[in-house]
């Protein structure tokens, strides 16, 4: 996995994050361009979605805007 400490955030990513560290699953399914349910199928399957994991808080999934981001610049994380 990258180190995705130098990264940059695209701009239509910032908008959706909104200066949050993490974004939820329906707003995690459409940065990627999926719907909801094949990011929750992908997860299920086989532990991420591209090289990006969820940290589960509160009993809901919450997908860190760095890893995102570098899976959006670079193309895998």
């Amino acid at each position: 996995m990258k180190d995705s400490e130098n990264f940059s955030i695209p701009p239509a990513l910032e908008r959706v994050a909104a200066g949050r560290d993490s974004i939820g699953t329906e707003e995690f399914a459409e940065s990627i361009g999926l719907e909801y349910q094949t990011v929750r199928r992908y997860l299920s399957e086989r532990g991420d979605v591209f090289g990006v994991r969820p940290v589960k808080i509160g009993g809901r999934l919450h997908w860190p805007v760095s890893k995102i981001a570098v899976l959006l610049t670079e193309g895998t994380v």
